[in-house]
């Protein structure tokens, strides 16, 4: 049974007769139901009875109901309303829009709007770049989505994505101060999409791609950066690729390994595993296998996909062949991008001595975290109940404020190595441990420590020019 989280966090309104024991009873019974129980107060009080909000933390919406029958079962309780609190948070959307300027008077709005507005549209319609100082487009983003690959949810299309895009844009905010807003689109064309993202750009300064299936995601991202003059970033690919370099820098630390060393075994050959596969070669990594669903990616293999064809050919430098379990007998380092539950404790147990092992399938990870620490050094996953999250919030805020800040229109490898070099250096080497490999995401520097790294990549590069 999966630990109850605050994702499935509920409330609980109950009437309950007022009696020095109530409280107590209710905290009982809804924790031998199995519930985490974060918060109980007595809302109202009368004579005989009293009013009171229990609020835990469930499984799901199964487990809901048992923790409201077991509430109910207390003689002389009755449960009045179960409210889901993560579908309260949602109610109304997530952002708003809030004018930077005060509009005061008419004096103001003279200069908001029209007619002082007409010589800053003038301004810019005879030198277009104008546009990025005097308008939205300065600090604004786009995060852009067909709802093809949402999470672990698939392809669940543009309104079911939007909640996800949503919060998204309240992280760039919170972490970075940056604009951005949900662009969820009713089409999967790749031409199309291309065409409308173009049509929309003079609006953003960036365009964050996100949950967009592999193939057509790398087509996309490869046009749009070649046919934009703004930077265009594919998070599930290198936001993933940026976090997972910074922990296994750490991890590495650790239990004193080099990449250049290591045998690296990488499940999944999408849009991040693909992504990743090419920043740790870039890093210096020399033997990566990489497994998707039908085994080991090789040399002399079949591949519609050029993306496989790309690692077949930089990849697997011992030509092997066979099964993800069999590839991680011996391996020192396991990256999974993949699917729940495709190793189990033994394939960890096979694996090197002092073994790393990333299992980030979310909300399911390839092998339970708690299992692979009984034979791996290091173990880190995609969720937030266990150590070591590996989460792009860590990512993709500052380095769209580093690429805001430098005015920049392309993305490099350098910043790439950057963003996760600043990610990895936020974890001291009196704070480094097996448990402690990537700063939390609450951590307040990150994002800065990330922008500032962009910016002097850039003007290293200007310098250099």
């Amino acid at each position: 049974m999966a630990n109850p989280g605050p994702g499935n966090s509920i409330t609980l309104r109950i009437d309950a007769p007022s009696k020095f024991s109530v409280t107590s009873e209710l905290a009982a019974a809804a924790a031998g139901a199995g519930a985490a129980i974060t918060a109980l107060d007595v809302v109202e009080s009368h004579p005989t009875t009293i009013v009171v909000d229990l609020t835990c933390n469930t499984t799901g919406e199964e487990h809901a109901d048992q923790v409201r029958d077991a509430v109910e079962a207390l003689e002389g309780v009755t449960v009045r309303l179960v409210s889901d609190r993560t579908f309260l948070m949602h109610l109304g959307g997530k952002l708003e829009v809030n004018p930077r300027v005060p509009l005061r008077n008419r004096d103001d709005l003279s200069r908001a709007y029209t007619p002082g507005v007409a010589r800053v549209c003038m301004a810019i319609a005879e030198d277009k770049s104008k546009a990025r100082q005097l308008t939205v487009k300065r600090n604004t983003i786009a995060v852009v989505t067909d709802g093809t690959a949402v999470l672990g949810l698939g392809d669940i299309g543009p309104e079911a994505a939007l909640p996800v895009m949503e919060g998204k844009a309240a992280l760039f905010k919170q972490f970075a101060n940056v604009d951005a807003w949900p662009v969820c689109l009713d089409t999967k064309d790749t031409e199309e999409i291309i065409k409308i993202v173009k049509a929309i750009a003079p609006v953003y300064g960036g365009v964050n791609l996100e949950d967009i299936a592999a193939p057509r995601c790398f087509e996309i991202e490869a046009r749009l950066r070649e046919e934009l003059d703004i930077p265009v970033f594919h998070d599930d690919q290198h936001g993933t690729a940026i976090v997972t370099l910074a922990a296994l820098r750490n991890a590495l630390k650790v239990v004193g390994k080099s990449i250049g060393d290591v045998r690296i075994v990488v499940s999944g050959v999408g849009a991040a595993g693909n992504a990743i596969i090419q920043l740790l070669l870039a890093e210096g990594a020399h033997d990566i296998v990489a497994a998707g669903r039908d085994g080991a990616i090789h040399a002399g293999g079949e591949y519609a996909d050029a993306h496989r064809v790309e690692i077949a050919a930089t990849t697997n430098p011992r030509g092997f062949q066979g099964s993800l379990k069999e590839a991680v007998v011996g391996a020192d380092v396991f990256i999974g991008v993949s699917a729940p539950n495709v190793l189990d404790e033994a394939d960890i147990a096979a694996m090197a001595d002092d073994a790393i092992v990333f299992a980030m399938a979310n909300p399911t990870p390839e092998i339970d975290p708690i299992v692979a620490s009984r034979h791996a050094a290091v173990v880190a996953t995609g969720r937030s109940d266990f150590p070591n999250q590996i989460n792009n919030v860590l990512a993709f805020p500052g380095f769209f404020r580093g690429l805001l800040d430098a005015g920049v229109s392309d993305i490099t490898p350098p910043m790439l190595v950057a963003a996760a070099d600043a990610i990895a250096a936020r974890v001291g080497e009196d704070e480094l441990n097996a448990s402690f490999i990537i700063p939390s995401v609450f951590d307040p520097l990150v994002a800065g420590a990330v922008a500032e790294a962009i910016v002097r990549v850039v003007e290293a590069g200007a310098t250099k020019e």
